[in-house]
């Protein structure tokens, strides 16, 4: 009786391990969105060996999609290249801000090379938004290089699907997300190098801000305020050559976008910032 019962404690205490093993279905599955299945069957053993053991690739119970594309990319089984330029689609989707999702994936797409791409699908339901674009590239995004970008504003990608080498979807994870710009201290003067782009700014410990514009400079203030999720706060305008410039920072604000009214060529030389 006693032997029984040891019996049926030990099934049951194997049947609970399993239920907490990963499941590797979803690796195996993974695994071929991002390679062909005739490379993978003819690459399995080696596949097997790489990918050993299963658990490192495993977040909790969710499959490290980008550990799956580096371990690919590190042994060659990665293509990432097409035989000649094409459209590449690319969708990423998200829970939470769109214009903050926007402005941190727009950011990341210019700093891997691409800035020339033409939105065609942005949508937002209940459960998430999604954000579609298109440009004519002669390679496909590398996920482990967008990963790195992403984690410098607190965002990472949770899920990629491969719908074909022209097509693939990014779930991404913005919920500890921030912009990566220069954080204004009181007391630490800065220099905004000149820039044909807006410049921005995180001012949520900062009280007040001046700005100081060179004489060779023919600045006409442009300064829009944001908060945490890039909801428009307020905007000043100053439609007159100005050289100094104070801000009270406006309740809530947390971004700021330092621009010119009409062209930042404007600009010849570096605005000084003082925040206190």
């Amino acid at each position: 009786m006693v032997k029984t019962v040891l019996f049926f404690l030990l099934v049951s205490t194997f049947a609970i391990a399993d239920d907490m093993k990963p499941d590797d279905s979803l690796l195996t599955q993974k695994i071929k969105t991002f390679i062909k299945e005739s490379a993978y069957q003819q690459n399995k053993a080696f596949i097997d060996i790489i990918f050993t053991p299963h658990s490192n690739f495993y977040i909790q119970n969710r499959v490290d999609v980008v550990k799956v594309a580096q371990t690919l990319k590190d042994n060659g089984l990665l293509n990432l290249f097409f035989n000649k330029p094409q459209e590449l689609k690319l969708t990423f989707k998200t829970v939470g801000s769109p214009l903050f999702f926007v402005k941190t994936l727009g950011d990341a797409l210019g700093n891997i090379g691409y800035y020339r791409y033409v939105t065609t699908e942005s949508t937002l339901s209940s459960s998430e938004f999604r954000w579609s674009i298109v440009l004519n590239s002669e390679y496909a995004t590398d996920p482990v290089i967008l990963q790195k970008e992403l984690l410098k504003s607190g965002s990472r990608i949770t899920d990629i699907q491969k719908n074909s080498p022209t097509d693939w979807e990014y779930t991404v994870d913005i919920s500890n997300g921030n912009l990566d710009v220069n954080v204004l201290k009181s007391g630490t003067e800065i220099e905004l190098k000149r820039s044909l782009y807006a410049h921005w700014l995180d001012v949520s410990n900062i009280k007040n801000l001046k700005i100081s514009s060179p004489s060779k400079n023919n600045w006409y203030p442009y300064i829009a305020c944001y908060d945490t999720s890039l909801n428009f706060i307020k905007a000043i305008k100053q439609d007159e050559k100005t050289t100094n410039f104070t801000l009270e920072i406006p309740h809530n604000t947390r971004y700021l976008k330092i621009s010119d009214i009409y062209s930042l060529k404007n600009l010849k030389e570096n605005l000084l910032l003082s925040p206190n």
